[in-house]
């Protein structure tokens, strides 16, 4: 390894010196401006402070690699993060460059290279060392600019399929929703008539992604000119539960269509439902309204009491006892009567009506104040209107149904 002691030489003799041995073996000038600034960094503080300063190369023909060590006795070394160059070994006393690079073009010029005094041509190969400097910075720049015109495209494009998936995707809502709506359509029972009642519901499903739930009724009206009325919160939500809500409703309507006595309804229906879903759990409500007389009856299964809000004013809950299907012991007792006249409201729903706050004590008072402000609204208007200011405020959602009727006395 040829060595070269720099100690009384300036920074700008290490430059010409690193320059010279660069140049000798051919490598690139931007790679020469590269080693020139990396070498005069590393050493400039011990230059600057004159202390020794020891510069050494050697060629290795077999790989064409050019070893360059700068040494600095007793100085800690740059860091290798600073050097416009990056070395391949830094140690407390010597900086060490491997670069591939062509023999020598001359061996006595790469022994004999100078620090101290300024080499002819020095001058012109800073300014080729600075014209590839920048060639490569305009290529980079280039390079750039190319990048960011690609990067641009590519976004142009991305944007665009964002806008048609976006447009995709509203299609896809839109289709399923309306498959939903009529999925919930096909769930309820056609609206019945009866002369001398006004009847009307309101539903909303605890979630969006689900338009059915385990909450469900069922009207029709009974070859006595009756009108029969269920009323079922099935255990869970969305689909299964729906399941759960249909088996019961149907077998109810079952039941009632062959002349059961109301209060053995509930019973019967877990019997009936037991040995093919043993999972079904669900609350029930049965309503009996003579349209004529206003004669009510009322059997339940743990389900929220029914609400009969006089024309008058006068509110009270109608609590008739029995236990659910799938509970202990299922099955309603005698069922409660009760007489509606004319303008008197009943209102029927299942507990997410009064529970969204979790309080359904709470619950029920503010029911009865909601009751009070629609009683003589339009019947279609008051379900809907009611379940609206139940929910001003959401604290537990839930499938909500509420169903009212109104004796007009015609």
């Amino acid at each position: 390894m040829t060595t070269r002691n720099l100690t009384g030489a300036t920074t700008a003799g290490l430059s010409r010196a690193v320059r010279a041995l660069a140049r000798e073996h051919a490598l690139d000038p931007a790679v020469r401006a590269r080693l020139v600034l990396s070498a005069a960094e590393a050493a400039g503080a011990a230059l600057r402070a004159g202390r020794e300063t020891v510069l050494e190369w050697a060629y290795d023909p077999d790989e064409g690699l050019l070893t360059v060590v700068l040494r600095t006795p007793g100085d800690t070394g740059p860091s290798a993060a600073d050097l416009p160059m990056a070395p391949d070994a830094v140690t407390g006393e010597e900086v060490v460059w491997r670069l591939p690079a062509a023999p020598p073009a001359s061996t006595a010029v790469v022994t004999a290279v100078d620090a101290t005094e300024e080499a002819p041509g020095d001058e012109a190969l800073a300014a080729e060392e600075l014209r590839a400097v920048v060639a490569a910075a305009d290529a980079l720049t280039a390079e750039h600019r190319r990048l960011n015109d690609e990067l641009a495209e590519t976004n142009s494009g991305v944007l665009a399929l964002y806008v048609q998936l976006d447009e995709r995707d509203k299609q896809l809502r839109t289709a399923h929703g309306q498959t939903l709506r009529e999925l919930e359509d096909a769930l309820r029972p056609p609206p019945i008539e009866a002369d001398g009642l006004e009847l009307a519901v309101h539903y909303a499903p605890a979630g969006t992604d689900a338009p059915t739930g385990g909450d469900l009724y069922d009207w029709f009206v009974l070859p006595d000119g009756t009108v029969h009325i269920t009323i079922v919160d099935a255990l869970g939500h969305g689909v299964t539960s729906t399941r759960s809500a249909l088996n019961v409703t149907h077998a109810v309507r079952t039941l009632a269509l062959e002349g059961h006595r109301l209060q053995s309804i509930v019973a019967r229906t877990d019997e009936i439902l037991r040995p093919f879903d043993r999972s079904v759990m669900a609350t029930v409500q049965l309503a009996r309204i003579d349209p004529a007389t206003g004669e009510l009856w009322l059997a339940n299964g743990s389900h929220p009491p029914a609400l009969l809000l006089r024309r008058d004013g006068a509110a009270r809950y109608l609590e008739a006892r029995g236990r659910g299907i799938g509970f202990p012991l299922p099955g309603s007792e005698t069922p409660l009567t009760e007489r509606l006249a004319p303008g008197d409201l009943l209102l029927l729903y299942t507990d997410g009506l009064t529970e969204s706050r979790r309080d359904p004590i709470e619950g029920e008072k503010r029911l009865v104040e909601a009751a009070h402000k629609h009683l003589q609204s339009p019947i279609e208007e008051v379900p809907g209107a009611i379940a609206e200011e139940m929910h001003t405020v959401i604290l537990h959602p839930d499938d909500t149904l509420a169903l009212a009727v109104r004796l007009t006395g015609q």
